[in-house]
Order: structure tokens, then C-alpha cells, then sequence
């Protein structure tokens, strides 16, 4: 049987099984996996293939894929059976080595270290829901365009919430596998926080199957240790008197240390995306963004800040150079850069470090903008950082 032909019985089976458009793979015991399809998978001829055959099959598939659509065959090989996913596990590098991004657990992986994501957001006003893109633009990329994540946007009486999703039909965060976590805003819109969806490194050892206190049950806005901690803190600087001017941000990313950045620096890669919403499986899956030391805060949290504009004369505003990324002008505009100046005497961090952009954020046309990430932040922390962006609030 030639290659081709492999790959094409491996998506048929994937579309017979409701498995074709999935972006990923149903955690094991996860309702999304039934019994039937299981026994189907493991009668499968492809389960006795040798290992270095399997290991070649699925280097060539993954070599051969490398956009999507295309990367949906990688998909198909993990969904085939147990040994199938693990293979496929240990073939497919993390975002931060290849700078591709092929499951769900990629979003919240440290994006690649040399170069960028390149990425752009659409926002529905009528609807509130803004979706996050993988590609250049829509004028490029077309309907070729992975739809990465969603958020919709709710008012509160006390601020205003971002609830992030996998899918655009199910913004649950109490029963839902597609929830990813949320952006808080105060009353001022100064101060945002990023929560995400999986258990403090503090509770790792504590079992989900204890049953909640009475006021937990009571009160829906009491949030839970186990289900959601703060990964990050984003502040305005207040501009009471609406002066004109580029606005001052930071963000103060709690779970990724400063030396990170540094030469030889490295950061925690989640392997596995846990399903707290799932009734049928409530056990802790080794997955979080922060340290593993028993802290979901590090002792010297990495600091992110805005890129001040210069002024141009002959244009009368406010000028960065985004490369030919962003085309309008608009408030929302920013670049972000770590704010290691003084950190980096003492850390050896490099200078050049010090200066590159790690995320940018800009307007190109009605509604649409562009995002473009790099290490040491994920899909999921940029896309929260540019939703706060959205936001009217009384800052420069």
C-alpha cells in the first residue's frame, strides 16, 4: 500500500469515528472517547505495525505537513490508538523548538525562542466574541485560516470578563472540557488579571473527589483553587485628565520567571491538557504553566512593558516600526518587550534579549488586528493581553 493511500485510510477512519475538523485529542476518559470507538481502534491493523515502521510513517507525515489544513493528518495519527498518540507525542516538538502549533496544549506552550507566531484576531461587536487566527491575515490566509481560540465578552457589575474557548458554541466554565480560562478586569479598567483553568501548583497533591464547602456551592462567584489561579496581571497607567499620548502598560507574568530570558534560561512546558470539566474524570493531570516547586507565584516574576512610540513630525502622531504588521493607526497599538534592565546585570540576560519584541499587537482594518508572539509567553497569554487592549478605559 503506497503512503498516500495510508494517510487517506487513516482520515477516513478519523471522519468515520466524528473525529475530522477536531484540532485535537480527547483526553483519555474524557466523555468525547466512548468505548465503541475504542474497541474499534485497538482491532485496527494499523496497532501491530512495527515501531520503527510507525516511527517512520509518522516522521514522514509530520515533516510533510507543516500548515494547516495540511497538519490535520498529524491529528488523524494520534487519534488512531494508544500507541499511535504516544508515538505521535514523541515526534511532534513543542511550539518553543518547531514553531508549529498542532494541539490544543500548544496554546499554552511557550512560543519558539528565534522567531514569532504570526497571528490575527477578528471581533464580532455585535456579538462581543473576538477569534484568534493562526496565519498573516484573512486577506492571505482566506478560509486556510486554524481558528485557535475564542472569547466572548461579558459585562459584570464590578468590570468586565473575557471567558476564552475552545469552541465558539460553549463558553461553560463549570462543565465545559472547551474552557481555557478568563480575563478580569476592576471596576476602573486599570487592571486586568489572566486566570487559567488548571489547579494551583499548591493543591497538586490534594484529590478533586473532596466534596466543596457549602459556601463554594452557594455563591457561583467565589472562585475555586482548584479550578482557576492568577498567571497574570496586566496594569494601565491612569490618565485621569485625558491627556493625549500613547498608553503605559504592564504585565506582570507571575508564573514565568525572569530568567527565563536569560542565556540558557528555561520555563515549565505543559505536556498534557487537563479536562476539569469533564463529571467522568476529575483526577489532576500534570499541567500548569508555573513552577513545580509548590508555588503558583515565582520569586522573581518576569515583567513585561510597552514599547515607548517616538514622535513623527511630518505625520503628527505617535510611530512604531511593526514591520509591516500593523497598517492603522489606533490606540490599541503596542509592542511589548521584557523589562529586565535592571534584572539584566545580575542575570547575564543579553541586551539584545532585553530589546526584542514579544508580542505585538496592531490594527489592519475594520475589526481585524494582528498578533504576533514569541517565547517565553504562550498563544493564551498574548491572546489574553490583547483582549485587554480592547477594553475603553480612562489610561493613556
Amino acid at each position: 500500500m503506497s503512503f498516500k493511500n495510508i494517510v487517506r485510510e487513516l482520515r477516513g477512519r478519523n471522519k468515520a469515528n466524528g473525529r475530522r475538523g477536531r484540532s485535537h485529542i480527547a483526553p483519555e476518559g474524557s466523555s468525547s472517547s466512548s468505548p465503541s470507538a475504542d474497541g474499534c481502534f485497538d482491532q485496527s491493523v494499523w496497532v501491530d505495525l512495527p515501531p520503527e515502521l510507525l516511527l517512520d510513517i509518522i516522521h514522514r507525515i509530520e515533516s510533510g505537513q507543516t500548515s494547516w489544513p495540511g497538519r490535520r493528518d498529524v491529528v488523524a495519527c494520534a487519534s488512531v490508538c494508544k500507541a499511535w498518540r504516544e508515538m505521535t507525542k514523541e515526534v511532534v516538538k513543542v511550539p518553543e523548538l518547531s514553531g508549529l502549533l498542532t494541539f490544543p496544549v500548544s496554546l499554552k506552550q511557550p512560543g519558539p525562542r528565534d522567531d514569532s507566531i504570526q497571528c490575527f484576531i477578528k471581533r464580532e461587536r455585535a456579538t462581543g466574541i473576538y477569534r484568534l487566527y493562526l496565519g498573516l491575515s484573512p486577506a492571505l490566509t482566506g478560509d486556510k485560516s486554524k481558528l485557535l481560540l475564542l472569547a466572548k465578552r461579558v459585562r459584570r457589575a464590578t468590570g468586565v470578563e473575557f471567558i476564552v474557548s475552545l469552541s465558539g458554541k460553549d463558553f461553560s466554565r463549570s462543565s465545559s472540557s472547551n474552557y481555557i480560562g478568563k480575563l478580569r478586569s476592576n471596576f476602573l479598567g486599570t487592571k486586568f488579571t489572566i486566570y487559567e483553568n488548571q489547579p494551583s501548583p499548591v493543591d497538586s497533591g490534594r484529590s478533586f473527589n473532596k466534596k466543596l464547602s457549602q459556601t463554594m456551592r452557594v455563591s457561583p462567584w467565589v472562585t475555586s483553587s482548584t479550578h482557576s489561579y492568577s498567571m497574570a496581571s496586566i496594569l494601565y497607567e491612569l490618565n485621569v485628565f485625558r491627556t493625549r499620548g500613547p498608553r503605559r502598560m504592564q504585565c506582570i507574568m507571575n508564573t514565568i520567571p525572569v530568567s527565563s530570558i536569560q542565556e540558557g534560561g528555561q520555563i515549565h512546558t505543559p505536556t498534557e491538557l487537563s479536562n476539569l470539566g469533564s463529571k467522568k474524570k476529575r483526577g489532576l493531570i500534570d499541567f500548569w504553566s508555573g513552577n513545580l516547586g509548590g508555588e503558583s507565584v515565582v520569586k522573581e516574576s518576569l515583567v513585561l512593558k510597552n514599547k515607548l512610540p517616538r514622535w513623527h513630525e511630518q505625520l503628527q502622531c505617535w510611530c512604531l516600526n511593526f514591520k509591516g504588521r500593523v497598517t492603522v493607526a489606533s490606540v490599541k497599538n503596542f509592542q511589548l518587550m521584557a523589562a529586565a534592565a535592571e534584572a539584566g546585570k545580575d542575570m547575564n540576560i543579553p541586551e539584545e534579549e532585553q530589546e526584542r519584541v514579544i508580542l505585538q499587537f496592531g490594527k489592519i482594518g475594520k475589526d481585524t488586528f494582528t498578533m504576533d508572539y514569541r517565547y517565553p509567553i504562550s498563544a493564551f497569554q498574548a491572546f489574553a493581553i490583547c483582549l485587554s487592549s480592547f477594553d475603553t478605559k480612562p489610561v493613556r
